[in-house]
């Protein structure tokens, strides 16, 4: 949909939630190929969560939904307004059709440019190697591949050495540090949740990937709440002086949560959640010394809540992979009041923040479904195995969350749901995992 419509929807939005008759207009955006049934049983489905005002709800998320809706939309709104004798609104939007289109801004003159003067190029002389300081930390530059794409092609690209102008964290222990992974796949039948076909996919991938970069994995399958905290406080009672590093992996189904840093929560096998910010807590600086300074990990593939993600329109040269038969990570919206347990108070020594050192990768944006390839495993963790597998060597770890983001974002699941990783990232430092010695 092009702006000028968009601002009219915006600009009218009060009027079409107070009058609209959503589900008069359905059929006709269907018929259109504006809408699809899945997208009018989400409307419906997300209103009658809210209760209060169905209609309401549901004229405010069509409207939502028409904005993404392509250039056609707007046109196919009116036609269905009028088909449905609800002339007022469609009056309403033509009005604001044919507002006057504002003047274009005049073009700045050209500046005159001037030429400075040439001056002699000073002859520096190039140290001798004796005159480089030595840092082991630096890695010699190698020929490099990256991720292959989608279509299965490499790029190469020009050697990289890592920078000297960010510190990074010391990754030589050995092992480097603890990985614990909890695969939720079986739910009890008692619950609300569909049983994670194809987890065990992502659990044994993942597995298989952070014994590779050195890490002691310790998998623990079919967790209930209760066991998901006794897992995560067995953790960090641990002595982690040793180790340099601790990554926590999360396989579930997932929902929104209140927060006041991290958002969203995780389910065990009973259907009981925990917030992936008490989750964070136990590895803090306050409850785990032994990882103060040391950096600590979350990966979490679980949805962030019930909305599906339709994206929006870009040009033919933005490519997807559609894939079908997807199943989404989520239950309705969670309304528990389940908040922060494990209290931070203030210390008037000098001291580090108590979250930093932490970073959470989320598969799915704070409020949207995460999908998963009853196949394949997630679209979240496939993509994140692969980039670690071709990128770990050359490349910090916020630098390939940002290659997992843009794969994730080209997938869709039947040719109409996105998904967008992200993250909430509070290191210090830049993180490069251990790799094995070619």
């Amino acid at each position: 949909m092009d702006r000028r419509h968009k601002e009219i929807l915006q600009r009218k939005r009060r009027e079409l939630v107070s009058q609209l008759e959503p589900s008069d207009v359905y059929d006709g955006l269907l018929s259109r190929g504006i809408l699809t049934d899945d997208m009018i049983d989400e409307i419906k489905v997300r209103a009658l969560e809210k209760s209060s005002r169905p209609r309401r709800d549901q004229a405010r998320q069509l409207v939502k939904y028409l904005e993404t809706r392509g250039s056609r939309a707007f046109t196919a709104f009116l036609e269905c307004l009028r088909e449905t004798e609800q002339h007022t609104l469609a009056d309403l939007l033509e009005s604001g059709d044919s507002a006057p289109v504002s003047a274009p801004l005049p073009v700045p003159t050209q500046p005159t440019i001037i030429p400075l003067p040439v001056r002699k190029p000073v002859d520096f002389k190039k140290p001798e190697r004796d005159d480089i300081p030595e840092d082991k930390h630096l890695v010699k530059p190698t020929t490099l591949l990256i991720a292959p794409t989608q279509n299965g092609t490499e790029m190469p690209r020009p050697p990289r050495p890592r920078s000297e102008s960010i510190p990074f964290y010391k990754m030589e222990a050995n092992p480097c540090g603890i990985c614990l992974i909890i695969n939720n796949v079986e739910f009890d039948t008692n619950s609300v949740l569909k049983n994670r076909k194809g987890s065990d996919i992502d659990s044994e991938k993942l597995e298989r990937r952070f014994r590779a970069l050195n890490f002691e994995v310790i998998v623990k399958r079919n967790a209930k709440c209760k066991h998901i905290k006794h897992e995560l406080s067995s953790l960090a009672k641990k002595d982690h002086s040793a180790y340099d590093c601790c990554v926590v992996v999360i396989l579930s189904h997932g929902t929104e949560a209140n927060h006041n840093r991290f958002p969203g929560a995780v389910h065990g096998v009973d259907g009981l959640s925990v917030p992936v910010q008490i989750i964070t807590n136990y590895l803090n600086g306050q409850n785990c010394p032994s990882l103060q300074g040391k950096p600590k990990l979350f990966f979490i593939q679980a949805c962030g809540g019930n909305m599906r993600d339709t994206g929006f329109e870009v040009s033919s040269e933005e490519h997807t992979a559609v894939r079908l038969d997807e199943q989404v990570d989520a239950i309705p919206t969670s309304s528990s009041s389940d908040s922060l347990s494990l209290s931070d108070e203030p210390d008037a020594r000098a001291t580090l923040p108590t979250p930093c050192d932490m970073l959470v990768s989320y598969s799915t944006f704070p409020g949207y479904v995460s999908w998963r390839d009853t196949n394949k495993g997630s679209w979240y963790v496939e993509t994140l195995d692969r980039i670690l597998e071709y990128n770990a060597t050359t490349d910090d770890l916020a630098t390939m969350l940002i290659m997992v983001n843009n794969e994730v974002s080209q997938i869709s699941a039947n040719g109409l749901y996105k998904q967008m990783p992200g993250s909430f990232n509070f290191l210090r430092k830049l993180f490069f995992f251990q790799v094995p010695k070619t």
